[in-house]
């Protein structure tokens, strides 16, 4: 098994034409092209097609993730552009209980033109929120890693959701080169975004209308919602020479107790991720779960899956048997949801415990999501790469879809 902390980045890349890379959506989210990898081999079909490429009794995982309006765009007096894109909170905690806070909060941010921005000035707007006038101000705190902490006030009983949502843009990933249109608040978002807290959207799922999900239903597949709220660490490039020394993100998660019963019941013998935030859950589930197996009567207020910690052990536990520990110890502290973070890195040399079949688009170069995608398919990624190249395939947030068979 390959050590993956000895992987150098640059040698997952491929040259991406900007041509190649969707700038909008389709007009149908479902018309989007599926390149279908099994078996080592490669078919094409259309996105809507896809419950003809599943077998019946399929469990799909989805992310119910909502993307929140987090970039702000705020004016100086002298009428210079300050944009602050929010990224996370200032100290670990559950985005959507921030979201709620009123009066004030605190954020990590990135900051466009940071160097305009002066000791001590406070960027102030004024808006309307839920029918309230309200004052909106940013005060820079301090530099914290390559973000910066900036406390936001305003005036009036509001949370900072209904402010964002009032002020904020979609933040659409940089690489789309564009602002956002009046299309994308809801062609950015997926057809089931529920729980806010995103600042870039689970984009295979994207894909999904309500008649591809009534399909997959007719074939007696299950569905089941997760939440990854997804960071804008996604986008982080791999600056380091090996993976060793790169800080993979961390995200918060939130598995729900139904979910947890049926990886326990051995039941499913399809999993299938939709997208590489459900994958990432469900994987770090089970290291999460599997240490609670190896260490029975230990306190757990929350699960944690650090960044090597799938790599370090010699042995594993079948999946029905590790999640049953999951679902015993929920029971015995009346749990619904699971809550907690995941570090985990997926690149080759991971050893998958839980999705036998991946959903996802198509990723940028030397990026961490393509080492995912690499791992998935025991590194067959550049075949699979090659072919969408080859055959005019969409690519990034907005582009065409694949259906990955882990072999």
């Amino acid at each position: 098994m390959r050590d993956p902390k000895t992987i150098s980045i640059h040698e997952y890349t491929y040259e991406l034409p900007d041509e190649r890379i969707a700038k909008h959506p389709l007009d149908e989210r479902d018309a989007s092209k599926l390149l279908v990898y099994k078996n080592g081999e490669i078919t094409e079909r259309i996105f809507r097609d896809l419950a003809d490429e599943l077998p019946e009794e399929t469990l799909l995982v989805f992310n119910n993730t909502r993307v929140i309006r987090a970039r702000l765009a705020f004016f100086r007096e002298t009428g210079g552009r300050i944009e602050l894109f929010c990224t996370e909170p200032d100290q670990p905690a559950d985005i959507q209980v921030l979201l709620q806070q009123t009066q004030t909060c605190k954020m990590k941010c990135l900051v466009g033109n940071l160097k305009k921005w002066k000791t001590g000035e406070v960027l102030l707007m004024q808006l309307e929120v839920n029918g309230k006038q309200i004052a909106f101000s940013a005060h820079y705190e301090a530099p914290v890693s390559d973000l910066h902490r900036v406390r936001f006030e305003w005036t009036g009983d509001v949370p900072f959701a209904d402010v964002l949502e009032a002020c904020g843009k979609i933040p659409l990933p940089p690489y789309m080169k564009r602002d956002e249109e009046s299309g994308d608040s809801e062609r950015y978002q997926t057809i089931f975004a529920e729980q806010q807290g995103s600042v870039a959207a689970p984009t295979a799922s994207l894909h999904f209308t309500p008649q591809v999900l009534d399909e997959l239903q007719q074939k007696k597949s299950t569905i089941e919602y997760v939440t990854l709220h997804v960071g804008a660490g996604t986008f982080k490039p791999v600056k380091s020479e090996t993976l060793a020394a790169h800080d993979m993100h961390r995200e918060e998660i939130f598995v729900p107790f139904s979910l947890v019963e049926k990886f326990a019941s051995g039941k499913y013998k399809t999993i299938v991720a939709a997208g590489t935030t459900a994958l990432r859950t469900i994987e770090s589930l089970y290291w999460f779960g599997l240490k609670m197996l190896n260490n029975p009567g230990k306190h757990y207020d929350r699960l944690f899956t650090g960044q090597w910690e799938p790599y370090e052990y010699e042995t594993v536990a079948p999946a029905p048997v590790v999640f049953r520990t999951l679902r015993d110890w929920m029971q015995e502290n009346n749990m619904q949801v699971i809550t907690g973070t995941t570090g985990i890195l997926i690149a080759p040399g991971y050893r998958f415990q839980v999705a036998s079949g991946l959903i996802t688009n198509f990723h940028q170069p030397e990026s961490t999501l393509l080492l995912l995608v690499a791992a998935f398919t025991n590194e067959n990624h550049n075949r699979v790469y090659d072919y969408a190249l080859q055959h005019d395939f969409r690519f990034l947030s907005y582009g065409d879809s694949s259906l990955l068979w882990r072999e």
